[in-house]
């Protein structure tokens, strides 16, 4: 079963183990102050999520993590990570759908910028499809990450949250 819950302060470690899973794709983030930095202000402003699993050989972190940002009526999804071993079941979206409830009223945009097509982890990492399946558009694309490789926007228009 995999739990959904605001990040603290003790979860930096578990957002690092994540990175480090990731960083082939993203470049570096584990040894990089400002990744930390970027990290920490999330948890202290309440923006960044953790997923747990009580299944999981890894009891020691989060098996998932979202950095999230808002400002109405764009909103950003900064950073989503999953660990390497469930990628593909379900964490990112559950991720995704507890932000979306928390963080976004709506009318309004959510963006991310993932992959761009040419990227290698465009396919391997499935975050395209990913993005595509929660109803994202591909939109245009954006500077290249700091590995060198292609990024592009994705929006997601939110309408007014139905009460």
């Amino acid at each position: 079963m995999i739990t959904i819950r605001t990040a603290r302060a003790a979860d930096l470690d578990g957002f690092l183990t994540l990175a480090s899973q990731v960083e082939h794709w993203f470049g570096p983030m584990v040894d990089e102050p400002g990744f930390h930095r970027a990290v920490e202000a999330h948890i202290r402003d309440g923006a960044a999520l953790v997923a747990e699993s009580a299944e999981s050989d890894d009891a020691s972190g989060p098996v998932g993590g979202l950095l999230f940002g808002a400002e109405p009526p764009t909103y950003h999804v900064h950073w989503l990570v999953t660990a390497e071993h469930l990628r593909g079941a379900g964490v990112g979206r559950l991720l995704m759908a507890e932000a979306m409830r928390r963080y976004v009223t709506g009318p309004g945009t959510v963006e991310v910028i993932t992959f761009g097509p040419d990227h290698p982890g465009a396919v391997e990492s499935g975050a395209r499809v990913f993005y595509e399946r929660l109803g994202f558009r591909p939109g245009e694309l954006a500077d290249p990450g700091p590995e060198g490789g292609s990024r592009q926007l994705f929006r997601l228009d939110v309408p007014v949250r139905q009460v």
